[in-house]
């Protein structure tokens, strides 16, 4: 007997549709369902072992399920109920046959790298920490202005950036906020870290992309404040002394995947590419 958590966007029709058959289906066989609602929920079913977490939504929901999962290395199925779909594996019309399919073990799993985010208030202290799968942006709150972010890697001082904000990303995420401040793509299973500024007003204006085990610091410097917002979810905001550290996730996501995703097939696809 498996034990199924779906996460469902609370405001789609379809989702909440879609989850009630899957969850008929799976009763009838003889499994249990969790019904999970997608807001701030810190845990997948209160803390009760989970075979599968299914995201029925679009990639805000996947990633929101995919955090909650990764805390308990629980695999992910995503159903793409939304605009792009990038990180989801199936369509709701299929979502039976892969629920057959993940049952009856045929299947993969796909891992890919995450980013622990830490907040140290004043540079010290106990930090806040905070998973993501696509990425951390400190950004201004004062329109018309710049933040100023002193920054460092690998303890090693490095440059202090005037801009409107700084992306650090995972490759999964490099396809998100970062392709959008024209960030490089980097194939989902490769293990980096990406940092693109958004709109410096400098001469350095070049993304970096570094080893997972470098640790990237930034410190916010005054006069103003930023926020921080991780996976699309403002967190924090940070006023001037406040260090954010990003570092490789101490665990993988885990994407349910059947038979071998050819990325950039799906990134023709999603980003409607074609040839000239």
């Amino acid at each position: 007997m498996a034990v199924v958590a779906f996460v469902v966007h609370p405001e789609r029709q379809a989702a909440k549709d879609a989850a009630a058959r899957a969850e008929s289906w799976l009763v009838e066989q003889g499994h249990d369902t969790v019904r999970v609602a997608d807001t701030s929920t810190t845990r997948l079913a209160d803390g009760a072992p989970v075979d599968l977490a299914v995201s029925l939504g679009g990639d805000g929901t996947m990633l929101r399920t995919v955090a909650l999962a990764t805390l308990e290395g629980v695999p992910v199925l995503g159903v793409n109920l939304g605009q792009l779909g990038y990180l989801t594996s199936v369509e709701p019309s299929g979502l039976q046959a892969a629920l057959g399919r993940f049952l009856s073990g045929d299947y993969d799993v796909e891992e890919r790298m995450t980013l622990e985010i830490a907040v140290l208030r004043g540079g010290s202290g106990a930090p806040t920490l905070y998973p993501a799968v696509n990425e951390a942006v400190v950004e201004k709150t004062d329109p018309g202005h710049t933040v100023r972010l002193a920054t460092s890697i690998a303890e090693r001082p490095f440059i202090t950036y005037a801009a409107d904000g700084l992306i650090v990303c995972t490759p999964t995420g490099s396809t998100a906020y970062n392709l959008s401040a024209r960030g490089p793509i980097l194939s989902p299973r490769l293990q980096a870290l990406v940092v693109t500024p958004v709109s410096p007003h400098q001469l350095f204006d070049r993304p970096l992309v570094l080893e997972p085990d470098e640790r990237f610091r930034l410190e916010v410097l005054g006069p103003r404040t930023a926020v921080l917002v991780v996976d699309g979810q403002s967190v924090a905001t940070l006023e001037p002394g406040d260090v954010v550290c990003c570092r490789q996730g101490p665990a993988p996501a885990r994407f349910v995947t059947f038979g071998e995703k050819d990325f950039h097939a799906i990134l023709r696809a999603r980003f409607h590419l074609a040839d000239r």
